[in-house]
């Protein structure tokens, strides 16, 4: 069987950067930052009280607000992402080739919100409170299977969930369907919203969390920067249009980029914190290079997980080296998690478009607040900026607890 070229065709994101894919990547490369105190509840007695919050969406300026309200926000985020797509990418699901067109996505927790919420009604006025709705709000694969409604994508209805390299397995997944020739087009990417009380707090206690500069927010997400100290909470949808060389051509679709490659691999070593020979993460990426038939030397530029912790950017930078050797320090390395949070599961998404627009546009986003020299962290994590650069492949990474690893590569389209 011959095996398909996979291309991406459509890119959409609504993250704490912004609601529509331009004004996401206009701040992105600004080196402007999405993080601010936390409002969607009173977080005056947590210790972290900064989160990635997405800005002025209302539902109901997508989806019927009926259907809304059946919905939890990670759903909504979704569904609203999935038409931004479907007008992105100019692809018309019809009756005859919705069978061949598939919905993968990454959803790390779920519906928190509405978990929180109804056992809340639980608690204060009893069982038959709760609404009939209240489990297809929360479970995971509603995000899939709700953007398989609206859409009419008939195709594999999928979700993965691996933490925060959900959306990165999505993506990674959907390419090795179209590449086999299971499907001619993927919805693909991730959604997460559990910037909740519960959420919050629980990442607070395993001490994941940055907590220490509540005050100035914009500076507190700081990848790789010697003075990190945890990760900021975020909320959000990325989605990418996968779809087949062949389908692209045949109808004049604009091409952002092509993927190539796909890594995925497990540490078999502890719940939440890396190996610290970093092996995994460095297999993954390998994994993803070898697939691609290239050497290490010929990619020029990573989207790094970078979540602003101590031990995953030391993880990651040690994998890193350990798979190009001295081509690790002329790499340009990108951690958008700086400027919008991390999206836990839906960060792969989100980084997915962040990476194609680096390919398709000739810029290399900065890394923010990469200020103080880190002797550990020491490869050129491009800092404060961005850059005009024709990058050839970037390689976009995301590890999550499990010890889960994914990597995908992208390659600049050239026909």
């Amino acid at each position: 069987m011959t095996e398909k070229r996979v291309v991406v065709t459509g890119v959409a994101t609504i993250n704490p950067l912004g609601n529509d894919v331009d004004t996401s990547w206009e701040k992105l490369i600004a080196g402007e930052s999405g993080i601010g105190p936390i409002t969607q509840f009173d977080a005056s007695e947590f210790t972290s009280q900064i989160a990635g919050e997405v800005k002025d969406f209302n539902a109901a300026d997508h989806i019927p607000a009926k259907q809304a309200r059946r919905m939890d926000r990670f759903v909504q985020f979704a569904v609203a992402c999935a038409k931004q797509l479907m007008e992105n990418s100019k692809y018309e699901i019809t009756d005859e080739n919705a069978k061949r067109v598939g919905v993968m996505l990454g959803v790390g927790l779920g519906g928190l919100n509405t978990i929180e919420t109804f056992h809340s009604k639980l608690t204060n006025a009893g069982p038959n409170k709760i609404s009939p709705f209240w489990i297809p709000m929360l479970i995971s694969n509603m995000a899939p299977g709700q953007v398989s409604i609206f859409t009419g994508a008939k195709g594999p209805n999928l979700v993965f969930t691996s933490a925060c390299a959900s959306g990165t397995h999505a993506i990674g997944h959907a390419y090795e369907d179209i590449k086999s020739g299971r499907c001619d087009a993927i919805i693909t990417g991730g959604a997460e919203s559990t910037i909740t009380p519960m959420g919050v707090s629980g990442f607070t206690a395993l001490k994941a969390l940055c907590s220490n500069r509540n005050d100035e927010p914009t500076k507190a997400s700081r990848p790789f920067d010697g003075e990190r100290s945890g990760f900021i909470i975020a909320e959000g949808s990325g989605l990418l249009l996968l779809e087949s060389y062949d389908s692209a051509k045949a109808r004049g679709a604009k091409i952002y980029a092509e993927v190539v490659g796909f890594g995925s691999t497990g540490d078999a070593y502890h719940m939440t914190a890396p190996r610290e020979d970093s092996e995994g993460m460095a297999q993954s990426m390998i994994d993803a290079i070898e697939e691609a038939g290239i050497t290490t030397d010929a990619v020029d530029c990573i989207n790094a997980h970078g979540t602003s912790t101590s031990l995953n950017d030391k993880a990651e930078t040690g994998a890193m080296k350990k798979v190009f050797g001295d081509h690790a320090y002329k790499l340009r390395i990108s951690a958008n998690k700086s400027q919008t949070g991390h999206l836990l599961g839906a960060a792969g998404g989100m980084e997915g478009v962040f990476s194609c627009l680096t390919l398709d546009k000739g810029l290399v986003p900065g890394t923010a607040n990469h200020d103080t020299p880190d002797p550990e962290c020491d490869l050129n994590y491009m800092g404060n900026g961005s850059e005009k650069y024709q990058a050839e492949y970037v390689l976009s990474n995301n590890f999550g607890f499990g010890g889960t690893n994914a990597s995908v590569l992208f390659k600049r389209f050239e026909g």
